[in-house]
């Protein structure tokens, strides 16, 4: 076996394996819910940040850029596309000059809410396939555990 060939250990891991860093499988488990979402939603042309802004407006209709872009973890300006694009397409509805200051809060429009809802019964079928091997109380502990660990870092799980 060449040196190429066996596993590195770098003096920063502590000594163990990277596939044991909780970090490393967060990061795994999050890019594989992202490519499924993407695969599921792309028949209906819609991204996993599109959908996320649908989604938070109808839970909340009248955000502006800003408060999208941090529900839907994007920059504000990849939200000003996001948004660009959903407009558009006829699903969401912003004024052309804000009522005050810079905010222009968004609406859905009812093709937004029929397409959020085909959206999210495709989204759903992702989690439910996502999390099949954990029995209904393992799920609620996962997502308490998962909540803490954003809630140590600084950042609130809703």
């Amino acid at each position: 076996m060449s040196d190429f060939d066996m596993p590195q250990r770098d003096d920063h891991t502590g000594g163990r394996d990277l596939e044991q860093a909780v970090g490393y499988v967060l990061k795994q488990a999050s890019a594989a819910l992202r490519a499924a979402m993407d695969q599921a939603l792309r028949p209906l042309g819609l991204t996993v940040p599109q959908y996320a802004c649908l989604e938070l407006l109808a839970r909340r209709p009248g955000l502006s850029n800003a408060e999208l872009a941090r529900g839907a973890f994007v920059t504000r300006q990849s939200m000003n596309v996001v948004l660009r694009g959903l407009q558009d397409a006829g699903l969401v509805t912003r004024p052309d000059i804000a009522d005050r200051g810079r905010a222009r809060p968004t609406d859905l429009t009812p093709g937004g809410r029929s397409l959020l809802d085909a959206a999210g019964s495709a989204v759903q079928a992702v989690e439910r396939r996502m999390l099949a091997a954990l029995s209904t109380a393992e799920q609620h502990q996962l997502r308490d555990q998962l909540a803490a660990c954003a809630a140590a870092l600084g950042r609130t799980v809703r």
